[in-house]
Protein backbone atom coordinates (compact mmCIF):
# COMPACT_ATOMS: atom_id res chain seq x y z
CA UNK A 1 0.00 0.00 0.00
CA UNK A 2 3.19 2.44 0.76
CA UNK A 3 4.12 1.83 -2.84
CA UNK A 4 0.76 2.56 -4.16
CA UNK A 5 0.18 5.59 -1.97
CA UNK A 6 4.02 6.96 -3.38
CA UNK A 7 3.74 10.93 -4.93
CA UNK A 8 5.22 9.17 -7.90
CA UNK A 9 3.02 6.75 -8.37
CA UNK A 10 -0.50 8.96 -7.86
CA UNK A 11 1.13 11.24 -9.89
CA UNK A 12 1.60 8.43 -12.81
CA UNK A 13 -1.95 6.98 -11.80
CA UNK A 14 -3.44 10.48 -12.55
CA UNK A 15 -1.81 10.77 -16.28
CA UNK A 16 -2.65 7.80 -17.28
CA UNK A 17 -6.18 8.48 -15.83
CA UNK A 18 -6.23 11.38 -18.44
CA UNK A 19 -4.93 9.68 -20.87
CA UNK A 20 -8.00 7.17 -20.71
CA UNK A 21 -10.61 9.98 -20.47
CA UNK A 22 -11.03 10.52 -24.35
CA UNK A 23 -11.23 6.90 -25.59
CA UNK A 24 -13.45 6.19 -22.65
CA UNK A 25 -15.58 9.05 -23.92
CA UNK A 26 -16.42 8.25 -27.19
CA UNK A 27 -16.72 4.50 -25.96
CA UNK A 28 -19.00 5.20 -23.58
CA UNK A 29 -21.39 7.10 -26.49
CA UNK A 30 -21.35 4.00 -28.84
CA UNK A 31 -24.48 3.01 -25.82
CA UNK A 32 -26.28 6.66 -25.95
CA UNK A 33 -29.43 7.04 -28.04
CA UNK A 34 -29.01 9.72 -30.55
CA UNK A 35 -31.31 12.05 -29.89
CA UNK A 36 -32.07 12.53 -33.99
CA UNK A 37 -32.57 10.09 -37.17
CA UNK A 38 -29.25 11.19 -38.03
CA UNK A 39 -27.23 7.63 -37.11
CA UNK A 40 -30.54 5.80 -38.87
CA UNK A 41 -29.43 8.33 -42.12
CA UNK A 42 -25.92 7.64 -42.12
CA UNK A 43 -26.59 4.23 -41.95
CA UNK A 44 -28.78 4.12 -44.90
CA UNK A 45 -27.48 6.20 -47.10
CA UNK A 46 -22.83 6.99 -46.47
CA UNK A 47 -21.85 4.95 -43.93
CA UNK A 48 -21.74 1.64 -46.63
CA UNK A 49 -19.80 3.88 -48.42
CA UNK A 50 -17.34 5.08 -44.89
CA UNK A 51 -16.85 0.93 -44.37
CA UNK A 52 -15.84 0.27 -48.16
CA UNK A 53 -13.57 3.00 -48.95
CA UNK A 54 -11.91 2.58 -45.71
CA UNK A 55 -11.50 -1.21 -46.17
CA UNK A 56 -10.05 -0.80 -49.60
CA UNK A 57 -7.55 2.11 -48.66
CA UNK A 58 -6.52 -0.08 -45.90
CA UNK A 59 -5.99 -2.90 -48.46
CA UNK A 60 -4.19 -0.57 -50.34
CA UNK A 61 -1.90 1.07 -48.30
CA UNK A 62 -0.67 -2.17 -47.04
CA UNK A 63 0.03 -3.51 -49.98
CA UNK A 64 2.25 0.08 -51.35
CA UNK A 65 3.76 0.39 -48.38
CA UNK A 66 5.17 -3.32 -47.62
CA UNK A 67 6.11 -3.58 -51.63
CA UNK A 68 8.03 -0.70 -51.07
CA UNK A 69 9.10 -0.65 -47.95
CA UNK A 70 10.81 -4.28 -47.92
CA UNK A 71 11.92 -4.07 -51.45
CA UNK A 72 13.99 -0.82 -50.61
CA UNK A 73 15.50 -2.01 -46.96
CA UNK A 74 16.04 -5.50 -48.79
CA UNK A 75 17.74 -4.00 -51.76
CA UNK A 76 19.95 -1.32 -49.55
CA UNK A 77 20.94 -3.64 -46.34
CA UNK A 78 21.89 -6.59 -48.47
CA UNK A 79 23.54 -5.30 -52.13
CA UNK A 80 25.72 -3.01 -53.03
CA UNK A 81 24.50 -0.54 -56.14
CA UNK A 82 25.63 2.97 -57.44
CA UNK A 83 24.09 5.54 -54.74
CA UNK A 84 23.40 2.93 -52.19
CA UNK A 85 25.05 4.65 -49.49
CA UNK A 86 23.21 8.02 -50.19
CA UNK A 87 19.77 6.06 -50.50
CA UNK A 88 20.14 4.37 -47.61
CA UNK A 89 19.43 7.23 -45.31
CA UNK A 90 17.53 9.42 -48.06
CA UNK A 91 14.64 7.20 -48.29
CA UNK A 92 13.12 7.97 -44.67
CA UNK A 93 13.00 11.23 -45.94
CA UNK A 94 9.32 11.37 -46.86
CA UNK A 95 8.35 10.65 -43.33
CA UNK A 96 8.54 14.58 -43.74
CA UNK A 97 6.00 14.89 -46.00
CA UNK A 98 2.76 14.91 -44.44
CA UNK A 99 0.30 12.97 -46.72
CA UNK A 100 -2.20 16.29 -47.26
CA UNK A 101 0.71 18.58 -48.17
CA UNK A 102 1.48 15.76 -50.82
CA UNK A 103 -2.13 15.73 -52.08
CA UNK A 104 -2.32 19.68 -52.26
CA UNK A 105 1.41 19.40 -54.77
CA UNK A 106 -0.24 16.39 -56.84
CA UNK A 107 -3.37 18.33 -57.49
CA UNK A 108 -1.91 21.58 -58.90
CA UNK A 109 0.42 18.86 -60.93
CA UNK A 110 -2.33 16.51 -62.38
CA UNK A 111 -5.42 18.45 -62.97
CA UNK A 112 -6.24 19.37 -66.20
CA UNK A 113 -5.15 22.60 -66.17
CA UNK A 114 -1.62 21.56 -64.63
CA UNK A 115 1.79 21.41 -66.32
CA UNK A 116 1.39 17.49 -67.38
CA UNK A 117 -1.47 17.39 -69.21
CA UNK A 118 -1.13 20.79 -70.66
CA UNK A 119 2.51 19.30 -71.88
CA UNK A 120 0.02 16.34 -73.20
CA UNK A 121 -2.21 18.67 -75.23
CA UNK A 122 0.72 20.41 -76.20
CA UNK A 123 2.81 17.64 -77.83
CA UNK A 124 -0.07 15.41 -79.10
CA UNK A 125 -2.63 18.26 -80.09
CA UNK A 126 -5.30 16.62 -78.05
CA UNK A 127 -8.65 18.24 -77.20
CA UNK A 128 -10.17 18.18 -73.99
CA UNK A 129 -12.29 14.84 -74.53
CA UNK A 130 -9.67 13.39 -76.78
CA UNK A 131 -7.42 10.78 -74.17
CA UNK A 132 -8.44 9.55 -70.71
CA UNK A 133 -5.84 10.64 -67.66
CA UNK A 134 -6.14 9.47 -64.12
CA UNK A 135 -7.79 11.59 -61.59
CA UNK A 136 -5.22 11.83 -58.95
CA UNK A 137 -8.43 13.11 -56.55
CA UNK A 138 -9.91 9.52 -56.02
CA UNK A 139 -9.30 6.85 -53.61
CA UNK A 140 -6.56 5.48 -56.35
CA UNK A 141 -4.82 8.68 -55.16
CA UNK A 142 -5.27 8.85 -51.60
CA UNK A 143 -3.83 5.10 -51.14
CA UNK A 144 -0.98 6.65 -53.83
CA UNK A 145 -0.33 9.36 -51.56
CA UNK A 146 0.26 7.50 -48.41
CA UNK A 147 2.24 4.85 -49.74
CA UNK A 148 4.81 7.52 -50.69
CA UNK A 149 4.90 8.90 -47.52
CA UNK A 150 4.63 6.07 -44.83
CA UNK A 151 6.76 3.31 -46.80
CA UNK A 152 9.47 4.74 -44.42
CA UNK A 153 7.43 3.00 -41.46
CA UNK A 154 8.07 -0.24 -43.16
CA UNK A 155 11.55 0.36 -44.58
CA UNK A 156 13.38 1.72 -40.94
CA UNK A 157 11.83 -1.38 -39.19
CA UNK A 158 12.59 -4.07 -42.00
CA UNK A 159 15.77 -2.78 -42.25
CA UNK A 160 16.86 -3.21 -38.80
CA UNK A 161 15.41 -6.81 -38.81
CA UNK A 162 17.17 -7.49 -41.79
CA UNK A 163 20.51 -6.43 -40.29
CA UNK A 164 20.49 -8.14 -37.20
CA UNK A 165 19.58 -11.43 -39.06
CA UNK A 166 23.13 -13.14 -38.65
CA UNK A 167 24.95 -13.37 -41.98
CA UNK A 168 25.52 -17.20 -41.02
CA UNK A 169 22.00 -18.12 -41.55
CA UNK A 170 21.89 -16.59 -44.92
CA UNK A 171 25.21 -18.82 -45.60
CA UNK A 172 23.62 -22.03 -44.53
CA UNK A 173 20.05 -21.42 -46.67
CA UNK A 174 23.18 -20.92 -49.99
CA UNK A 175 25.39 -24.00 -48.65
CA UNK A 176 22.33 -25.93 -49.37
CA UNK A 177 21.24 -24.60 -52.98
CA UNK A 178 19.24 -21.67 -52.31
CA UNK A 179 19.66 -18.80 -54.70
CA UNK A 180 19.35 -15.15 -53.83
CA UNK A 181 15.65 -14.78 -54.02
CA UNK A 182 15.52 -18.07 -52.66
CA UNK A 183 16.98 -16.89 -49.72
CA UNK A 184 15.08 -13.96 -49.39
CA UNK A 185 11.63 -15.48 -49.72
CA UNK A 186 12.53 -18.74 -47.41
CA UNK A 187 15.04 -16.84 -44.88
CA UNK A 188 14.92 -13.26 -44.55
CA UNK A 189 11.63 -12.08 -45.17
CA UNK A 190 9.69 -14.90 -42.83
CA UNK A 191 12.69 -13.58 -40.61
CA UNK A 192 11.47 -10.28 -40.71
CA UNK A 193 7.93 -10.60 -40.94
CA UNK A 194 7.38 -9.67 -37.63
CA UNK A 195 9.18 -6.00 -38.00
CA UNK A 196 7.17 -5.98 -41.37
CA UNK A 197 3.89 -6.75 -39.67
CA UNK A 198 4.63 -3.85 -37.29
CA UNK A 199 5.70 -1.20 -39.96
CA UNK A 200 2.33 -2.06 -42.08
CA UNK A 201 0.37 -1.50 -38.95
CA UNK A 202 2.08 2.19 -37.93
CA UNK A 203 1.25 3.04 -41.65
CA UNK A 204 -2.20 1.89 -41.33
CA UNK A 205 -3.43 3.78 -38.22
CA UNK A 206 -1.33 7.29 -39.82
CA UNK A 207 -3.93 6.31 -42.96
CA UNK A 208 -6.93 5.86 -41.39
CA UNK A 209 -6.52 8.36 -39.39
CA UNK A 210 -5.64 11.09 -41.67
CA UNK A 211 -8.05 13.52 -42.97
CA UNK A 212 -6.61 16.26 -44.98
CA UNK A 213 -6.14 14.29 -47.54
CA UNK A 214 -9.56 12.14 -48.01
CA UNK A 215 -11.74 15.41 -47.57
CA UNK A 216 -9.51 17.20 -50.25
CA UNK A 217 -9.88 14.56 -52.48
CA UNK A 218 -13.65 13.72 -51.64
CA UNK A 219 -13.80 10.62 -50.16
CA UNK A 220 -15.84 9.37 -48.11
CA UNK A 221 -14.21 7.86 -45.01
CA UNK A 222 -14.49 7.51 -41.53
CA UNK A 223 -12.71 10.80 -40.42
CA UNK A 224 -14.84 12.95 -42.90
CA UNK A 225 -17.88 10.91 -41.81
CA UNK A 226 -16.67 12.32 -37.97
CA UNK A 227 -16.30 16.00 -38.85
CA UNK A 228 -19.57 15.96 -41.33
CA UNK A 229 -21.28 14.02 -38.22
CA UNK A 230 -20.11 17.42 -35.69
CA UNK A 231 -19.91 20.49 -38.25
CA UNK A 232 -22.33 19.60 -40.28
CA UNK A 233 -25.24 17.88 -38.55
CA UNK A 234 -24.11 19.34 -35.24
CA UNK A 235 -24.76 16.04 -33.54
CA UNK A 236 -21.77 14.99 -30.96
CA UNK A 237 -23.55 11.30 -30.52
CA UNK A 238 -23.22 10.25 -33.82
CA UNK A 239 -20.00 12.08 -34.36
CA UNK A 240 -18.55 9.92 -31.58
CA UNK A 241 -20.35 6.62 -32.41
CA UNK A 242 -18.32 7.19 -35.88
CA UNK A 243 -15.05 7.49 -33.37
CA UNK A 244 -16.03 4.50 -31.80
CA UNK A 245 -16.04 2.81 -34.87
CA UNK A 246 -12.92 4.27 -36.73
CA UNK A 247 -11.34 2.79 -33.55
CA UNK A 248 -12.46 -0.68 -34.10
CA UNK A 249 -10.40 -0.61 -37.35
CA UNK A 250 -7.88 1.00 -35.00
CA UNK A 251 -7.90 -1.87 -33.07
CA UNK A 252 -8.61 -4.47 -35.80
CA UNK A 253 -5.53 -3.40 -37.19
CA UNK A 254 -3.32 -4.07 -34.06
CA UNK A 255 -5.11 -7.43 -33.66
CA UNK A 256 -4.73 -8.54 -37.27
CA UNK A 257 -0.73 -7.03 -36.24
CA UNK A 258 -0.76 -9.37 -33.44
CA UNK A 259 -2.42 -12.57 -35.08
CA UNK A 260 -0.06 -12.31 -37.95
CA UNK A 261 3.05 -13.39 -35.43
CA UNK A 262 0.79 -16.25 -33.72
CA UNK A 263 2.70 -17.67 -31.30
CA UNK A 264 5.88 -17.47 -33.55
CA UNK A 265 9.27 -16.18 -32.04
CA UNK A 266 12.64 -15.14 -34.09
CA UNK A 267 15.76 -15.58 -32.75
CA UNK A 268 19.39 -15.13 -33.83
CA UNK A 269 20.52 -18.34 -32.86
CA UNK A 270 24.43 -17.81 -33.91
CA UNK A 271 27.26 -17.87 -31.89
CA UNK A 272 28.55 -14.78 -32.94
CA UNK A 273 27.72 -12.03 -35.25
CA UNK A 274 29.30 -11.91 -38.72
CA UNK A 275 29.06 -8.74 -41.02
CA UNK A 276 27.22 -8.92 -44.06
CA UNK A 277 28.90 -9.62 -47.35
CA UNK A 278 26.94 -7.10 -49.70
CA UNK A 279 25.92 -8.52 -53.13
CA UNK A 280 27.67 -6.17 -55.47
CA UNK A 281 25.18 -5.42 -58.57
CA UNK A 282 26.69 -3.84 -61.36
CA UNK A 283 25.53 -3.36 -65.18
CA UNK A 284 21.74 -4.14 -65.59
CA UNK A 285 21.09 -5.25 -62.50
CA UNK A 286 22.83 -2.32 -60.39
CA UNK A 287 20.86 0.41 -62.58
CA UNK A 288 17.69 -1.67 -61.57
CA UNK A 289 18.31 -1.65 -58.30
CA UNK A 290 19.24 2.43 -57.96
CA UNK A 291 16.05 3.10 -60.46
CA UNK A 292 13.50 1.15 -57.66
CA UNK A 293 15.11 3.06 -54.96
CA UNK A 294 15.35 6.13 -56.63
CA UNK A 295 11.23 6.52 -57.74
CA UNK A 296 10.03 6.31 -54.09
CA UNK A 297 12.51 9.55 -52.87
CA UNK A 298 11.56 11.29 -56.55
CA UNK A 299 7.71 10.53 -55.67
CA UNK A 300 7.55 10.61 -51.88
CA UNK A 301 9.60 13.70 -51.29
CA UNK A 302 11.69 15.44 -54.31
CA UNK A 303 8.58 15.66 -57.01
CA UNK A 304 6.42 17.23 -54.26
CA UNK A 305 9.31 19.12 -52.59
CA UNK A 306 9.85 21.06 -55.97
CA UNK A 307 6.41 21.48 -56.92
CA UNK A 308 5.67 23.33 -53.45
CA UNK A 309 9.16 25.69 -54.50
CA UNK A 310 7.49 26.38 -57.66
CA UNK A 311 4.41 27.31 -56.46
CA UNK A 312 5.99 29.47 -53.64
CA UNK A 313 8.70 31.20 -55.87
CA UNK A 314 5.73 31.28 -58.51
CA UNK A 315 2.45 34.38 -59.35
CA UNK A 316 2.75 36.20 -56.17
CA UNK A 317 5.96 35.39 -54.76
CA UNK A 318 7.05 33.79 -51.05
CA UNK A 319 3.48 34.91 -49.54
CA UNK A 320 5.24 35.81 -46.37
CA UNK A 321 3.25 38.29 -44.88
CA UNK A 322 2.64 38.99 -40.95
CA UNK A 323 -0.04 36.33 -41.26
CA UNK A 324 2.14 33.94 -42.29
CA UNK A 325 4.61 34.74 -38.81
CA UNK A 326 1.30 35.10 -36.53
CA UNK A 327 0.93 31.19 -38.30
CA UNK A 328 4.52 29.97 -37.54
CA UNK A 329 4.08 31.94 -33.97
CA UNK A 330 0.82 29.99 -33.24
CA UNK A 331 2.19 26.56 -34.55
CA UNK A 332 5.67 27.08 -32.74
CA UNK A 333 4.10 27.79 -29.35
CA UNK A 334 1.52 24.73 -29.40
CA UNK A 335 4.56 23.02 -30.34
CA UNK A 336 6.91 23.80 -27.77
CA UNK A 337 4.50 23.69 -25.46
CA UNK A 338 3.39 20.22 -26.39
CA UNK A 339 6.85 19.04 -26.42
CA UNK A 340 8.06 20.36 -23.07
CA UNK A 341 4.77 18.95 -21.25
CA UNK A 342 5.50 15.81 -22.98
CA UNK A 343 8.65 15.40 -22.00
CA UNK A 344 8.20 16.16 -18.18
CA UNK A 345 5.09 13.60 -17.78
CA UNK A 346 7.00 11.02 -19.98
CA UNK A 347 10.13 11.10 -17.79
CA UNK A 348 7.83 10.34 -15.09
CA UNK A 349 6.25 8.01 -16.02
CA UNK A 350 9.17 6.37 -17.02
CA UNK A 351 11.60 7.10 -13.76
CA UNK A 352 8.34 5.73 -11.51
CA UNK A 353 8.83 2.55 -13.94
CA UNK A 354 12.64 2.26 -12.94
CA UNK A 355 11.46 2.98 -9.01
CA UNK A 356 8.34 0.89 -8.98
CA UNK A 357 9.21 -1.92 -10.96
CA UNK A 358 5.62 -3.73 -11.47
CA UNK A 359 2.28 -4.91 -12.48
CA UNK A 360 1.09 -1.60 -11.99
CA UNK A 361 3.43 0.68 -13.09
CA UNK A 362 4.10 -1.43 -16.49
CA UNK A 363 -0.14 -1.31 -16.75
CA UNK A 364 -0.48 2.71 -16.20
CA UNK A 365 2.54 3.09 -19.12
CA UNK A 366 0.83 0.69 -21.57
CA UNK A 367 -2.45 2.89 -21.24
CA UNK A 368 -0.71 5.70 -21.79
CA UNK A 369 0.94 4.25 -25.40
CA UNK A 370 -2.74 3.58 -26.51
CA UNK A 371 -2.56 7.37 -27.25
CA UNK A 372 -0.65 6.71 -30.13
CA UNK A 373 -2.78 4.58 -31.90
CA UNK A 374 -5.71 6.38 -31.74
CA UNK A 375 -6.78 8.55 -34.37
CA UNK A 376 -6.52 12.70 -33.66
CA UNK A 377 -10.12 13.37 -34.89
CA UNK A 378 -11.38 10.40 -32.12
CA UNK A 379 -9.57 12.27 -29.28
CA UNK A 380 -10.71 15.75 -29.90
CA UNK A 381 -14.17 14.16 -29.72
CA UNK A 382 -13.23 12.22 -26.69
CA UNK A 383 -12.14 15.54 -24.99
CA UNK A 384 -14.53 18.16 -26.27
CA UNK A 385 -17.67 16.01 -24.79
CA UNK A 386 -16.55 15.50 -21.46
CA UNK A 387 -15.14 19.33 -21.06
CA UNK A 388 -18.19 21.10 -22.95
CA UNK A 389 -20.09 19.02 -20.27
CA UNK A 390 -18.07 20.21 -17.41
CA UNK A 391 -18.36 24.09 -19.04
CA UNK A 392 -21.78 23.67 -18.88
CA UNK A 393 -22.21 22.18 -15.87
CA UNK A 394 -19.94 24.93 -14.12
CA UNK A 395 -21.27 27.84 -15.69
CA UNK A 396 -25.00 26.36 -14.67
CA UNK A 397 -24.12 26.17 -11.44
CA UNK A 398 -22.01 29.60 -11.23
CA UNK A 399 -25.74 31.55 -12.66
CA UNK A 400 -27.51 29.26 -9.71
CA UNK A 401 -25.11 30.69 -6.59
CA UNK A 402 -23.74 33.99 -7.87
CA UNK A 403 -25.57 35.15 -10.74
CA UNK A 404 -22.51 35.17 -13.00
CA UNK A 405 -21.82 33.47 -15.95
CA UNK A 406 -18.46 31.28 -16.70
CA UNK A 407 -18.75 30.13 -20.63
CA UNK A 408 -16.49 27.46 -21.49
CA UNK A 409 -13.66 27.86 -19.48
CA UNK A 410 -11.45 24.88 -21.27
CA UNK A 411 -13.72 23.95 -24.40
CA UNK A 412 -12.58 25.96 -27.33
CA UNK A 413 -9.15 26.59 -25.81
CA UNK A 414 -5.25 26.13 -25.67
CA UNK A 415 -5.73 24.21 -22.93
CA UNK A 416 -7.82 21.56 -24.68
CA UNK A 417 -5.82 21.59 -27.45
CA UNK A 418 -2.47 20.75 -25.80
CA UNK A 419 -3.98 18.16 -23.71
CA UNK A 420 -5.41 16.71 -26.67
CA UNK A 421 -2.11 16.95 -28.15
CA UNK A 422 -0.42 15.57 -24.98
CA UNK A 423 -2.92 11.74 -25.64
CA UNK A 424 -2.18 11.74 -28.95
CA UNK A 425 1.76 12.41 -28.96
CA UNK A 426 2.63 11.58 -25.54
CA UNK A 427 3.60 7.98 -26.41
CA UNK A 428 6.13 9.04 -28.29
CA UNK A 429 7.97 10.84 -25.94
CA UNK A 430 7.46 8.34 -23.36
CA UNK A 431 8.76 5.06 -25.08
CA UNK A 432 12.14 7.71 -26.41
CA UNK A 433 12.70 8.05 -22.95
CA UNK A 434 12.43 4.75 -21.25
CA UNK A 435 15.07 3.12 -24.02
CA UNK A 436 17.26 6.50 -22.94
CA UNK A 437 17.02 5.60 -19.30
CA UNK A 438 17.18 1.97 -20.02
CA UNK A 439 20.93 2.66 -20.50
CA UNK A 440 21.28 3.59 -17.10
CA UNK A 441 23.05 1.11 -15.13
CA UNK A 442 21.04 -0.15 -12.03
CA UNK A 443 24.07 -0.19 -10.66
CA UNK A 444 23.68 4.02 -10.44
CA UNK A 445 21.08 4.16 -8.69
CA UNK A 446 22.47 2.07 -6.18
CA UNK A 447 25.49 3.81 -5.70
CA UNK A 448 23.51 6.93 -5.28
CA UNK A 449 21.21 5.90 -2.25
CA UNK A 450 24.48 4.07 -0.23
CA UNK A 451 25.99 7.68 -0.05
CA UNK A 452 22.83 9.05 1.00
CA UNK A 453 21.13 10.55 -2.29
CA UNK A 454 17.05 10.13 -2.41
CA UNK A 455 15.15 9.64 -5.64
CA UNK A 456 14.92 12.98 -6.55
CA UNK A 457 18.36 14.25 -6.42
CA UNK A 458 19.56 10.77 -8.26
CA UNK A 459 16.99 12.11 -11.00
CA UNK A 460 17.86 15.05 -11.23
CA UNK A 461 22.29 14.85 -10.86
CA UNK A 462 22.88 11.97 -12.67
CA UNK A 463 19.64 10.23 -14.31
CA UNK A 464 18.94 14.12 -16.12
CA UNK A 465 22.47 14.64 -17.39
CA UNK A 466 22.97 11.72 -18.94
CA UNK A 467 19.26 11.00 -20.49
CA UNK A 468 19.72 15.08 -22.43
CA UNK A 469 19.72 13.10 -25.53
CA UNK A 470 16.87 10.77 -24.88
CA UNK A 471 15.13 14.02 -23.32
CA UNK A 472 15.91 16.05 -26.20
CA UNK A 473 14.90 13.40 -29.07
CA UNK A 474 11.64 13.27 -27.12
CA UNK A 475 10.94 16.88 -27.46
CA UNK A 476 12.04 17.10 -30.97
CA UNK A 477 9.54 14.10 -31.59
CA UNK A 478 6.51 15.31 -30.25
CA UNK A 479 7.23 18.93 -31.68
CA UNK A 480 7.20 17.93 -35.23
CA UNK A 481 4.10 15.85 -34.62
CA UNK A 482 2.04 18.69 -33.69
CA UNK A 483 3.21 20.66 -35.98
CA UNK A 484 1.86 18.12 -38.47
CA UNK A 485 -1.30 17.09 -36.99
CA UNK A 486 -4.40 18.56 -38.41
CA UNK A 487 -7.78 16.63 -37.67
CA UNK A 488 -7.58 17.48 -33.60
CA UNK A 489 -6.87 21.04 -34.46
CA UNK A 490 -9.37 21.79 -36.74
CA UNK A 491 -11.88 20.22 -34.17
CA UNK A 492 -10.31 21.93 -31.18
CA UNK A 493 -8.46 25.10 -31.76
CA UNK A 494 -9.70 28.55 -30.37
CA UNK A 495 -11.62 30.64 -32.86
CA UNK A 496 -9.15 33.28 -33.33
CA UNK A 497 -6.39 30.72 -33.89
CA UNK A 498 -5.09 29.37 -36.86
CA UNK A 499 -1.49 27.17 -37.32
CA UNK A 500 0.46 26.58 -40.68
CA UNK A 501 -1.29 23.07 -40.87
CA UNK A 502 -5.27 24.39 -40.66
CA UNK A 503 -4.28 27.44 -43.38
CA UNK A 504 -3.18 25.00 -45.73
CA UNK A 505 -6.14 23.02 -45.16
CA UNK A 506 -8.31 26.07 -45.62
CA UNK A 507 -6.03 27.68 -48.60
CA UNK A 508 -6.46 23.77 -50.15
CA UNK A 509 -9.89 23.69 -49.64
CA UNK A 510 -10.26 27.38 -51.64
CA UNK A 511 -8.36 26.02 -54.59
CA UNK A 512 -5.49 28.21 -53.45
CA UNK A 513 -2.43 26.06 -53.79
CA UNK A 514 0.14 28.94 -54.60
CA UNK A 515 -0.71 30.59 -50.90
CA UNK A 516 -0.78 27.27 -49.45
CA UNK A 517 2.76 26.27 -50.71
CA UNK A 518 4.83 28.48 -48.43
CA UNK A 519 3.57 27.13 -44.73
CA UNK A 520 3.27 23.49 -46.33
CA UNK A 521 7.24 23.94 -46.89
CA UNK A 522 7.43 25.19 -43.69
CA UNK A 523 5.75 22.20 -41.76
CA UNK A 524 8.11 19.95 -44.24
CA UNK A 525 10.93 22.02 -43.00
CA UNK A 526 10.51 21.10 -39.60
CA UNK A 527 9.69 17.48 -40.24
CA UNK A 528 13.28 17.09 -41.73
CA UNK A 529 15.08 18.09 -38.36
CA UNK A 530 14.47 14.74 -36.28
CA UNK A 531 15.23 13.26 -40.15
CA UNK A 532 18.04 14.56 -40.12
CA UNK A 533 19.09 12.48 -36.87
CA UNK A 534 18.03 9.29 -37.84
CA UNK A 535 19.68 9.92 -41.38
CA UNK A 536 23.23 10.84 -39.35
CA UNK A 537 22.40 7.84 -37.27
CA UNK A 538 21.78 5.80 -40.53
CA UNK A 539 25.14 6.85 -42.29
CA UNK A 540 27.24 6.31 -38.76
CA UNK A 541 27.00 3.24 -39.12
CA UNK A 542 25.04 -0.11 -40.67
CA UNK A 543 23.81 -1.31 -37.36
CA UNK A 544 21.81 1.33 -35.32
CA UNK A 545 23.10 2.29 -31.85
CA UNK A 546 21.93 4.52 -29.07
CA UNK A 547 18.82 6.26 -30.54
CA UNK A 548 18.26 3.86 -33.87
CA UNK A 549 16.26 5.33 -36.44
CA UNK A 550 14.09 2.31 -35.79
CA UNK A 551 13.83 3.70 -32.33
CA UNK A 552 12.98 7.01 -33.54
CA UNK A 553 9.45 5.53 -34.27
CA UNK A 554 6.40 5.72 -32.04
CA UNK A 555 4.96 2.46 -30.48
CA UNK A 556 7.82 0.60 -32.39
CA UNK A 557 6.43 -3.26 -32.77
CA UNK A 558 3.28 -2.38 -31.21
CA UNK A 559 4.66 -4.20 -28.08
CA UNK A 560 3.44 -1.91 -25.94
CA UNK A 561 -0.16 -1.37 -26.81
Amino acid sequence: MAKFLHPLNLAALAVAALSVVPVASVLVNVFTPAPSDAWSHLAETVLPDYIVNTLWMIAGVAAGVISIGVTTAWLVTMHDFPGRRMLEWALILPLAMPAYVMAYAYTDFFQFTGPVQTWLREVTGWGPHDYWFPDVRSLGGAVAMFAFTLYPYVYLLARTAFLERSAVMLEAARTLGHGPWSCFFRVSLPMARPAVAAGTALALMEAVADYGTVAYFGVPTFTTGIFRAWFSMGDRVVAAQLAASLLGFVLLIMLMERWSRGRARFYNTAQREKAHQRRRLCGVQGAAATFACVMPLVFGFLLPGGILMHLAVADNGLHLGSRFFTLAGNSLTLAAVTAVLAVMLSLLLAYNARLHSGPLARSLNRLVSLGYAVPGIVIAVGVLIPLARFDNALDAWMRVTFGISTGLLLTGTMTALVYAYLVRFLSAAMHTVEAGLAQVRPSMDDAARSLGVGPWETLLRIHAPMLARSLLTAGLLVFVDVMKELPATLVMRPFDLDTLATQVYNLAADERLAEAAMPSLAIVAVGLVPLIIVARQIARTAKPAGVSAAALLPEQGLERA
